[in-house]
Parts: structure tokens; sequence; C-alpha cells
């Protein structure tokens, strides 16, 4: 059994934060209803590339769920969403904040429903605040949240990250979020609404950024590759591309400083961390120069027989076919019904007992509006109803 064997999740959510979140929540056992608009989840239109004419970003974060075509602006597709929520354990959902009133399904008609119910929020800045009724994106919660300031080489124009951490990161904490109420409610029987925004997720992950500038009220510049409190940590290049050498304490520079066996590394002023961060800018020159030698494997290799941390720049082409990726199952193929051969991510939590698993594809818009509906109890003729009034749709009539 799967660890959320048992748990029901009304998924409201699209884009990339909410559907991570449940993707996350599916992959460890719990049923996932996502539910979609007539117009489906704007990720299926988000192109190219599509494989055949599924796209590409869509099936990244979709998979192990059903797909349930409702359309909520209409009075009884309401009725529907409510039936759902009443055994359901979870609803997660990143519409503005505000949003959910205006449909009537807001936390406060949901606990009515089933007053063990958590409503998972995500939006990209908090239901509260005078920036709650912002639109939200990834990129302005990593500009706004200080993330581009921190990023990208000295002088230069500020850069995001190249992946969608904000978004990422807010469906991992209402994760977290989501997992702490259930075990709660364990306790006490009662739901409760989470709050989680993209930008308190970029203000949460400065960590030692915001110690520093506590410390000392100056705001910290970006470094490109390297790091503001270690020194070397940073990206070096080879004669032929570039590798990571983190050298994170002394005893590892000291190993260092004997694998390269050059004198002027063995200045005091080089000795201890501190040392080294205060003079950072000669300490990375010389480097450099010793560095441009050899190439990025010989030094990796070298590095590596002396125990000091180090790696290979990857691209993802090297990353996704590595060995070690292989051997850890991140990289996994399923059979698409239309599709052929589907290659997805694996699961990054490695439960002993329990691990999670991929089910199923990601679906079909609709896929599942018929099924689920037979579940919940309503016949056949009252289902044809639905159909042809608009109320829900089935996957070949999805437009």
């Amino acid at each position: 059994m799967l660890p959320l064997a048992g748990i029901k999740i009304i998924d409201l959510t699209r884009i990339l934060s909410g559907p991570f979140c449940t993707m996350t929540l599916a992959d460890l056992g719990a049923e996932v209803i996502k539910i979609e608009s007539p117009q489906g989840d704007d990720t299926r239109q988000w192109g190219p590339p599509f494989i055949k004419n599924e796209s590409a970003y869509f099936l990244s974060v979709n998979r192990n769920k059903k797909s349930v075509v409702l359309n909520l602006k209409d009075p009884k597709g309401k009725e529907i969403l409510l039936k759902m929520v009443e055994e359901a354990d979870v609803v997660v959902e990143n519409f503005r904040p505000g949003t959910l009133k205006k449909l009537g399904i807001d936390y406060d008609i949901l606990k009515q429903h089933n007053r063990g119910v958590i409503l998972a929020s995500i939006s990209g800045f908090g239901q509260t605040g005078p920036y709650s009724k912002k639109p939200g994106y990834d990129v302005l919660a990593q500009g706004m949240g200080g993330l581009m300031s921190v990023t990208g080489e000295p002088d230069g124009t500020p850069v995001k990250a190249g992946y969608s951490l904000a978004d990422i990161g807010a469906g991992m904490w209402a994760t977290i979020g989501i997992l702490s109420a259930l075990w709660e409610r364990e306790r006490s029987g009662q739901g409760q609404w989470i709050d989680v925004s993209l930008l308190d997720t970029m203000v949460s992950w400065q960590t030692y950024l915001a110690g520093n500038y506590f410390a000392t009220n100056n705001d910290p510049k970006p470094l490109g590759g390297a790091h503001p409190n270690i020194v070397p940590y940073q990206v070096f290049e080879a004669s032929d591309g570039h590798f990571i050498l983190a050298v994170g304490n002394d005893s590892l520079w000291n190993s260092l400083v004997d694998v390269l066996d050059v004198e002027a590394l063995r200045d005091r002023k080089f000795k201890t961390n501190p040392d080294r961060v205060q003079n950072r800018d000669e300490l990375i020159s010389i480097l450099e120069e010793i560095f441009k030698r050899k190439t990025r494997d010989e030094w990796v290799d070298m590095l590596e027989s002396a125990k000091i941390p180090c790696g290979p720049v990857n691209k993802l082409s090297d990353i996704l076919n590595d060995t070690h990726i292989k051997e850890r199952e991140m990289v996994v193929e399923m059979e698409h019904p239309s599709l052929g051969i589907l290659k997805m991510l694996g699961v990054p939590v490695k439960l002993s007992r329990t691990p999670g698993r991929i089910k199923t594809v990601p679906p079909a818009q609709g896929e599942h509006s018929e099924t689920v509906l037979k579940q919940m109890g309503y016949s056949k003729e009252e289902i044809e109803t639905f159909i042809k009034e608009g109320i829900i749709i089935p996957q070949q009539k999805c437009v």
C-alpha cells in the first residue's frame, strides 16, 4: 500500500505550482481528481514542443491523476463539486485570491459540506496583505523576492533561475502544509485552510543571505557561480568546459593545496575560510589560471581521487542519461495509449517499505468525467443530462 492510499484530493489547480503539488501527493498514493474547465488546463496549449498533440509541459506535472471537465460557473457544476468535497480530504487551488468566494466555493462553504476538509491555496502573494490581489507569476516572485538580485554575474543584468523555482517551491510548501494538516486532523478531527504564496517561498529560501543582511545591513551581490560565505565554492572553467569545486572546510582546502601543489596557495592569507573570503579575488585569480591547464574530466578525476567535492556542470542531456540517475530511477518510461513510450522524471522521495509509484500517465482532458460521476452515484440518465447541458464534458467532446 502506498503511504497516502485512501486520501482523496480534489485538484482545482492549473499551470505549475498546484499541479506539481498534487502530482507529488498522487505519486505517494493519493487519489487526485483534476477538475478542469471546458478550456482545460492552460498548459495543454503551452508549446511547442508537443508530443503528437500533447504538450510536453502538461505531461511533465500531471501523471497519476484523473481528469474531470466540470463547468463551475453553472450552479449544477458547483453542486457536483460540493458533493465531491463531502468525500474528499483535501482541496487544492491556485486561483487569484477572491476567486473561490466569487464561485461560491470558498473555505467557509467547503467546511459546511465537510468539517474535516483541508483547503490548500497557492497564490502569487498570499491571501492577505497589500499585494494579495496582484496577479502572481514565477518571474515576479523571483524578482520581488530577492532571488534575481543575487543571481547572475557581478555587475550584470538581474537573471532569473533557469527553473521556475518560485512555482515549484510553493508547490512543495503546499505539499508539506497538506501533510501537516492531515496529521493534525488525526488529533482534532478538523480541517483547516493552508495559505502558501510564491513570494513567501522566495523569501523563506533566502536563509543565510537574509542572515548575512541582518548581520551587516548590506545587500548581498550576485557572484556568478560563487558563494558569499565559502571560498572556493563555485564554478571554474577548465580547458574544455566547466566544473564545480566545493571546498567546504579548511581540511578540504589543505587537500586541494596538496593536489595542486602551487606555492602561492600556501600563503597564510588563504589558510582559513575567513582568510579566503577576505582575499577572494586574489585567490580565485590564481585558481582560474591553474584550472585552465587541464580538461574538465581530468580535474574532476584528480580532485575526486583526493576526496575533494567536485563535479561537472552538466547539460540536461548529460544528467538525464547518467547511469547514476538511471539507477536511482529518476528517469522512467511508461506506455501511453496514444503517444507510445513516454519518458518522465521519477519519484525523488525513496521510502523503504511504501515507495511512491507512477501508476498512470497524464490524463486526456475529461478522460474520467463520466467514470467519476458514476462512482459518486449519479445515474446514466443524470450524466447524459449533464453532458447535454454542458455541465460536464466527456473526453471526446472536450474543446
